[in-house]
C-alpha cells in the first residue's frame, strides 16, 4: 500500500472487506467517485446510498439507519459534513450516542483545483468538541488500512491526515470496535 492515496485504501476496504459484514452500510453525498467510497457498490450495491448533495439529510439518514441496528458509514468532503452537517452530527449521532462512521477525504489545504470554498481547516477541532465523537487521523493508505473497522469504532475519520487521537500502525488494534 506504501504510495497508495488514503482515499484509494478506503476505498479497497470497503469494496473488499467491509461489506461482507451484511449490517454495515455506505452512504455519501454525490462524491462517492472522489471519496472512494462507491467502491462499496461493487460489492453491496442494496447497502450503498447516494444521497445527493443534501449532507444533512446524509447524517440524518445515517442516524436511523444505526438508530434501527446498522452500522452506516457516512461519507463526504471534510468541509461539507463539518460545516453544512454540524447539527445534524451534534443533535441526531453525537448526542444519543449512535454507532455511526463518519469518514471525510479532502480535508485542509490541498484540494486542488476546488479552491477555498471546498477547504477545511477547523473541521478537527470541531469535531473534537462534540460530546461522544472520536476523531482519529490516519497518516497514510497503511494506517488507514488498518481501520478496517469503519474508522476504528470513532465517528470522525478523516481519509487524510487525521487529527487528535492517532491510529497508528500499532495503536489501531487496540482502538479498534468489530464491526459485527
Amino acid at each position: 500500500m506504501m504510495g497508495t492515496a488514503m482515499r484509494t485504501a478506503f476505498g479497497h476496504i470497503l469494496q473488499h472487506e467491509l461489506y461482507k459484514n451484511p449490517r454495515i452500510v455506505v452512504l455519501d453525498a454525490d462524491l462517492g467517485s472522489s471519496t472512494k467510497s462507491i467502491a462499496f457498490k461493487s460489492a453491496a450495491p442494496g447497502r450503498y446510498f447516494d444521497m445527493g448533495i443534501s449532507e444533512q439529510d446524509l447524517m440524518g439518514t445515517a442516524a436511523g439507519f444505526a438508530a434501527a441496528g446498522k452500522i452506516p458509514i457516512a461519507s463526504t468532503f471534510a468541509v461539507f459534513a463539518a460545516g453544512r452537517a454540524f447539527e445534524q452530527i451534534r443533535n441526531s449521532i453525537c448526542l444519543p450516542n449512535l454507532n455511526v462512521k463518519i469518514c471525510v477525504t479532502h480535508a485542509g489545504l490541498t484540494v486542488g483545483a476546488d479552491g477555498a470554498t471546498h477547504q477545511a481547516i477547523e473541521d478537527m477541532s470541531i469535531m473534537r468538541s462534540l460530546p461522544n465523537m472520536t476523531v482519529i487521523s490516519p497518516s497514510d493508505a497503511i494506517e488507514t488500512a488498518g481501520c478496517r473497522s469503519g474508522g476504528c469504532g470513532s465517528r470522525w475519520a478523516g481519509i487524510y491526515t487525521y487529527g487528535p487521537g492517532s491510529c497508528g500502525r500499532d495503536s489501531c488494534s487496540r482502538l479498534s470496535v468489530p464491526m459485527g
